[in-house]
């Protein structure tokens, strides 16, 4: 079975806590990272972003969006015996 942009986000984000449009452009060709993580957003998922500021190659300032998973942790049953 082929597997998805979707999936394949999904799967960077559990592996490496973050995608830039950069990461996703290279290692996956997905050029619409941010409708992906907009329908991930929709299933739940909580993502947050963070504008990340820089100069692009002829020294201009740009910027673009870092995107990262937060995991939200449920409290376990160790202690609760």
């Amino acid at each position: 079975m082929k597997t998805t942009q979707k999936q394949k986000v999904i799967r960077h984000l559990e592996s490496y806590g973050n995608i830039t449009p950069l990461d996703a452009f290279k290692d996956y060709a997905i050029m619409r990272l941010g409708a992906i993580i907009f329908t991930l957003r929709d299933e739940g998922y909580n993502i947050k972003t963070d504008i990340q500021n820089t100069y692009n190659r002829f020294g201009e300032p740009t910027h673009y969006a870092k995107y990262t998973l937060i995991k939200e942790y449920k409290q376990g049953t160790l202690f609760n015996a």
